[in-house]
């Protein structure tokens, strides 16, 4: 099932419109691997995790580092393939298409959430 977070700081706007979640260790070792790229409003959230790489990637992404409460404690724009990127605090981790940060608005200190 899909979810879609959106930002609680920013009046409920729409950061992720269909975001997949790596719950299981199959999805979370595999996630964006294989595809050609990611759709604007189109995700995967991580869960429980603090660091995320672009190994085999073929195409750049953004990244927001979330606490447990789904406050962004970092971001990540523009990211390359073979790269490593975390964040203190970190507990989950939204991938998100290139630019959708920039799009959104979302930044450090913002509260996201949720909506089934």
């Amino acid at each position: 099932m899909a979810l879609t977070i959106v930002n609680r700081t920013r009046a409920d706007t729409v950061v992720c419109a269909r975001t997949e979640v790596a719950d299981n260790p199959w999805r979370r070792l595999r996630g964006l691997l294989g595809r050609a790229s990611l759709a604007s409003g189109d995700g995967m959230l991580f869960r429980g995790e603090s660091s995320i790489h672009s190994a085999f990637m073929r195409f750049q992404f953004d990244a927001i580092f979330m606490d447990r409460e789904l406050r962004v404690v970092g971001v990540a724009e523009q990211i390359p393939a073979w790269r490593v990127r975390s964040a203190r605090g970190a507990r989950n981790v939204l991938e998100l298409a290139a630019g959708e940060i920039s799009r959104t608005g979302v930044q450090v200190g913002d509260q996201l959430a949720e909506v089934r």
